[in-house]
């Protein structure tokens, strides 16, 4: 039998002991995935998806029920005009569709040239309310960008006023609006569509209508709640959010990147959570984006788990590494708004960087609209630790400019550990002005152009983003 070499041996043996360095810090490294069993989905009292123009509905791609408005369950009370021309159903061309569209609604509708309500049943509390919008050629119906303007009213609310979902669509071919509403006992819902007076032919369209029930005081504020804080006003003016206020979500947004979350992965209320906060950041140099894929989310904290999903606090937007450059700038989003309006902006954290244990590890300041929201925010202090998901509500006025911007700073140095600041999720809603919601239409100018995106500035080359994976918990944005 051939002996092998002394030096052959060797060089096995360095490789034996090389191999398990490696698979022990590869063990080291990986930690698995725990459980998430303090995770509560909520569940709703009423879970309404309704697809108007059909009379048998169907099933969405995600596979939710959408029930046809011809099955007799919801009332139609139609008003008709001097023409005399009743609401009718129509299917949309599907030539002209892309294979991308859902149908279920978004195959079907119900359009007027008369004034039209859905009158629907339900129980009191506040309510979800999205209207589905597919803007696409109906036949007998004109161009519906230049004959679809109209009027939703949500009982004494008006949701939307001479609008145009073509101007609205952007480049999407369907999209829809998301409001919040209170009913009071015995009330039903009244949805009351309405065609412009002011255009020749104007008719109100509408594909697809959901009603979910929300849980109390998600976003309304409680009784026993002083209210929230009034950012720019008077020191300590708080904002109360009470059930005469409709709500319009004009942003919901997973920081951080990744995949976005889909209504039926939300939390038990269909919550769309897009993951693009890229496109309105202004300032973000270099903008570090840490990721903890493994860590196991605690909501034993102040906040329900059906706040948001646990994907929100798995990722999350930081300054970067560079502390020199971190002091003298401050990391800003900048989102499109009507103005004359106040917002409702709530900010979701989670520190789940290992080295962020302690308060005072990362202290940084919160600016809305140019006006300091927080000096000294502290999610460790907020929350109770690391791992556990806290989140801060804030209202401000937005007057003449047309952007809400959202600014963090570090404090001074001998204030906090690290010079830096983190968000993991934002969600930003337009508050009633008595009974209106309603903005103007987009500029047609410029929403209906090839690759348009909400106005920025000095937007941050991709080349110039630095990107953090945290893997097992072990690996973070400061090693």
């Amino acid at each position: 039998m051939e002996i092998p070499s002394k030096t052959a041996f060797s060089v096995q043996n360095l490789l034996f002991h090389s191999f398990l360095r490696l698979f022990f810090f590869v063990q080291y490294l990986v930690v698995p995935v725990t459980a998430d069993f303090n995770v509560t989905r909520y569940n709703p009292i009423e879970n309404i998806a309704i697809d108007c123009g059909s009379s048998v509905g169907g099933k969405s791609w995600d596979d939710r029920p959408w029930v046809g408005d011809g099955n007799g369950k919801f009332s139609l009370i139609e008003q008709q005009n001097n023409n005399n021309k009743p609401s009718v159903v129509k299917a949309a061309s599907q030539d002209s569709l892309p294979s991308s569209v859902d149908p279920s609604p978004y195959y079907t509708a119900r359009l007027s040239y008369s004034q039209f309500t859905y009158s629907i049943p339900l129980t009191d509390g506040q309510k979800f309310i999205r209207l589905h919008f597919c803007p696409t050629k109906y036949p007998d119906f004109g161009d519906p960008s230049k004959k679809a303007f109209f009027s939703v009213k949500a009982g004494n609310f008006i949701l939307l006023s001479n609008f145009s979902a073509s101007l609205h669509a952007h480049r999407e071919v369907t999209f829809f609006k998301e409001f919040c509403v209170n009913l009071d006992e015995g009330q039903r819902l009244n949805l009351t569509f309405t065609p412009s007076p002011y255009i020749t032919d104007s008719y109100a369209f509408i594909n697809g209508i959901e009603v979910v029930s929300m849980p109390t005081n998600l976003y309304y504020t409680s009784a026993s709640d002083e209210g929230v804080p009034f950012v720019g006003q008077a020191q300590g003016q708080t904002y109360r959010l009470e059930n005469n206020t409709a709500l319009e979500n004009m942003y919901r947004i997973k920081v951080g990147g990744g995949k976005e979350i889909s209504p039926v992965e939300d939390t038990g209320m269909f919550r769309r959570w897009l993951s693009d906060d890229d496109q309105y950041l202004t300032k973000a140099n270099p903008s570090a984006l840490p990721v903890n894929t493994s860590i196991d989310i605690n909501f034993s904290g102040t906040i329900q788990s059906y706040a948001a999903p646990k994907e929100v606090y798995i990722t999350a937007r930081t300054m970067g590494t560079n502390k020199t450059k971190n002091e003298n700038y401050q990391l800003t989003w900048e989102f499109p708004v009507d103005s004359a309006f106040n917002y409702f902006v709530r900010l979701h954290f989670c520190e789940f960087q290992i080295e962020i244990t302690k308060p005072n590890d990362r202290v940084f300041e919160i600016l809305l609209a140019n006006a300091s929201a927080e000096t000294q925010a502290d999610v460790i202090s907020w929350s109770g630790g690391n791992g556990i998901p806290v989140y801060r509500d804030y209202v401000v006025a937005i007057g003449k400019q047309q952007n809400l911007s959202i600014a963090m700073h570090p404090t001074p140095e001998w204030k906090t550990l690290y010079s830096d600041a983190i968000l993991n999720g934002l969600e930003i809603f337009k508050l009633s002005n008595g009974v209106n919601l309603f903005g103007p239409n987009p500029d047609p100018d410029t929403t209906n152009q090839p690759g348009y995106s909400p106005p920025t500035s000095n937007k941050p080359n991709n080349n110039n983003k630095v990107v953090f994976g945290i893997v097992g918990g072990v690996i973070s944005g400061f090693v």
